[in-house]
């Protein structure tokens, strides 16, 4: 029978478009940015007394990154669906606690975004000191050109989310290559100097001598709070799973995209900042961290060519934008997936009938990172929203390894499609190991913040997440109550993958 006009055609859905490399640039591009440009070096503020030592707890903050990824890997091997990590815990382990998972990381990565967007003015800064431009430079410090070139550059990030997967895939794609490309650039001329060099430069450039001194070995929470917030450096993989709704064979493709964005980037994360610490001084990092913002091209541009500080800055900052397209387009899809099971409003689960995104979805959620922008700006430092997004991201790592040892039991129909890491022992011990340690981090992590000085309790992560939580709770609690009066069966909904 033939559709008349005035009928009302099939509901516009996802497309299947990503491939393998699609995947996996939403992984790099997530990740590779602030995590290595700047947390490495301004870990120095944050947490004093860290000193030489940053990359030994750079290197144990991949552990439970690690573990992560391996359970997202397990779940997405029998789940792929959009919003990854909603349906994981809401279909494996329990309905509420999958809103709670995925509402943390929704919040998280959306102040992350606004984090990133702030951070961004300042390898701007760094082009304009390397061109001689230093009025500019100083503009570029903080006030309104700050605020208004980061709200630029997250909208603009959210314009190519709004045009469909095809054109957010054929820019990220090279993205990932120049990022690696470019990284290797920062690694060569990071070994090709000393730390004498830097001395001699920073003595001509500025007139100032680098002091060396002595270093103590931090103390156990020392370098657990430092693992802590190195963490926030491997977040971004997960973006990943919650692209499943639009991903080309899904079962094979989610975890083997997990992998490759896991090991590259952590290869190159070691690589990095091991090189800036063997030309730059630590005394030195520790010193101005204190009163700047930093960047790692930044430090490098006292030891190179006017020319070659530009190129390098100029791709950090490359490699940071480049963030935001995967990270929008994570969040997204996890409210697109909330609104597709009825527990929020279903507005938000709207598909653009030509561009085939939920356009709702990315609006809502740029519009929650441009108070990430504003957060930072008023806070005077980017490091609440990091803090934020560890503690955030520890809850919803710690939830994904649980739903891996509850997943058998609960719905065991999924728990034998699960292709990655079949044997149920082996994966229920991985699972295990990762359930100690992420929530031994989140430990960690939540004692810092809550006995660190600070000027306000809101300037505090843990209470700003718990009460963003409890007003998430309170619209799921609605919506749920809403289907129930409805006469919904959630027992079954929640039993059953989403639709496609």
């Amino acid at each position: 029978m033939t559709r008349t006009a005035a009928e009302p055609g099939p509901a516009p859905h996802l497309a299947r478009e990503m491939g393998l490399a699609g995947l996996t640039a939403t992984g790099v591009c997530s990740m590779v940015g602030a995590g290595i440009n700047v947390i490495p070096f301004m870990i120095q503020r944050n947490v004093p007394g860290i000193g030489p030592f940053v990359l030994q707890a750079f290197a144990f903050a991949a552990l439970p990154a690690v573990l992560a990824a391996i359970a997202y890997a397990i779940l997405a091997s029998a789940m792929p669906r959009a919003g990854g990590s909603y349906v994981y815990v809401s279909r494996g382990l329990d309905p509420y606690l999958g809103f709670v998972a995925s509402f943390s990381q929704w919040f998280a990565l959306s102040i992350a975004i606004g984090v990133v967007s702030y951070v961004f003015v300042p390898f701007v800064r760094d082009i304009a000191l390397a061109l001689g431009w230093r009025a500019m430079a100083q503009a570029l410090e903080g006030g309104w050109l700050r605020l208004a070139l980061s709200l630029a550059l997250l909208w603009s990030a959210a314009v190519v989310n709004l045009l469909g997967v095809a054109l957010y895939q054929r820019l990220m794609v090279p993205l990932m290559y120049v990022t690696f490309v470019l990284a290797g650039v920062v690694i060569v001329a990071g070994f090709a100097f000393d730390q004498a060099d830097f001395a001699a430069a920073a003595l001509a450039r500025d007139g100032r001598a680098v002091e060396p001194a002595a270093a103590a070995t931090p103390g156990t929470w020392t370098f657990l709070s430092a693992s802590a917030v190195l963490f926030a450096s491997f977040i971004g993989f997960d973006s990943i799973a919650q692209a499943g709704g639009e991903a080309k064979n899904p079962g094979r493709n989610l975890p083997l995209a997990i992998a490759l964005a896991v090991g590259s980037v952590g290869v190159l994360y070691m690589l990095f900042t091991a090189a800036v610490y063997h030309a730059v001084p630590w005394q030195y990092i520790a010193g101005e961290a204190q009163h700047r913002d930093l960047t790692a091209p930044g430090l490098l541009g006292y030891l190179l060519p006017p020319f070659w500080t530009v190129v390098i800055v100029s791709a950090a900052a490359v490699a940071l934008a480049k963030d935001l397209p995967a990270m929008l387009l994570a969040v997204s899809r996890l409210m697109f997936a909330w609104a597709g099971d009825g527990i929020f409003p279903r507005a938000i689960a709207a598909v653009h009938p030509k561009h085939r995104t939920p356009h709702v979805a990315i609006l809502a959620s740029a519009a929650m990172a441009t108070l990430g922008i504003f957060g930072s700006h008023l806070a005077g430092d980017f490091f609440l929203g990091v803090d934020i997004l560890v503690s955030a991201m520890l809850v919803n790592f710690l939830l994904m390894a649980m739903s891996v040892l509850a997943v058998p039991r609960r719905n065991p129909a999924l728990a034998h499609a699960i292709t990655v890491v079949p044997d149920v022992r082996l994966r229920s011990a991985i699972a295990a190991l990762g359930v100690v340690v992420l929530a031994g981090f989140l430990g960690v992590h939540t004692w810092k913040d809550l006995t660190t000085p600070a000027a306000a309790w809101y300037f505090r992560s843990t209470p700003v997440w718990a009460i963003v939580m409890a007003l998430g709770s309170l619209v799921y609690w609605i919506e749920v109550r809403a289907l129930r009066r409805a006469g919904v069966d959630l027992r079954a909904r929640f039993a059953e993958l989403p639709a496609q």
